[in-house]
């Protein structure tokens, strides 16, 4: 019986340590890999930001096995990306308010799906999967859109969210040898 008890103490204490040292440490780590980066957009009446986790390709086949196709991604590493804007705007053709979202894909071969969720949660993925089942609430989902994907020509070695404005803003996600782009608009 007193060992029972202690090694429910010695339990409590581990995964008391884990949770006060041990997050923080293994976040650190894993940004070593996938380092942070962030976007922004502040021009015409608008005031976006997207922050990130990029990962590397690293000599692996992306999209379709090891972000498999038609399934939700939490669309980088480490936590999930978010996507803020200070005002209202129109996104692929449809509105969205301001505030800020965590941003999941569903990428496929031939359509990828962009969602903006309201929650933001702490991970993205659940830990006993492995980082293969997302902790996204669909209830939560404000808006989705369906983007074509493009084929490029040259890999990107590192996930790229970006602005892009050429006649027209974009948010613009490219990796491997795959871009997928939506409209934004005030």
């Amino acid at each position: 019986m007193k060992f029972i008890k202690w090694l429910l103490v010695v339990i409590v204490v581990l995964v008391l340590a884990f949770f006060l040292f041990g997050k923080s440490y293994l976040r650190e780590q894993t940004k070593k890999n996938s380092p942070e980066k962030t976007a922004t957009y502040t021009k015409n009446g608008m005031d976006l930001t997207v922050k990130y986790s990029s990962p590397f390709k690293k000599d692996r086949v992306i999209f379709g096995e090891l972000v498999p196709y038609d399934v939700v991604w939490r669309t980088g590493a480490n936590e999930p990306t978010t996507f803020t804007t200070a005002s209202n705007i129109n996104i692929g053709g449809k509105s969205l308010p301001a505030g800020s979202y965590s941003f999941w894909t569903i990428p496929g071969k031939d359509s990828w799906s962009f969602i903006f969720n309201s929650e933001i949660p702490d991970w993205g993925v659940t830990i006993l999967s492995g980082g293969k089942e997302t902790t996204r609430n669909v209830d939560a989902d404000v808006v989705q859109i369906n983007a074509i994907p493009q084929k490029l020509s040259k890999s990107i070695e590192s996930l790229s969210i970006d602005f892009e404005e050429n006649d027209q803003l974009y948010l613009s996600l490219a990796w491997d040898k795959t871009k997928v782009s939506v409209p934004i608009n005030k």
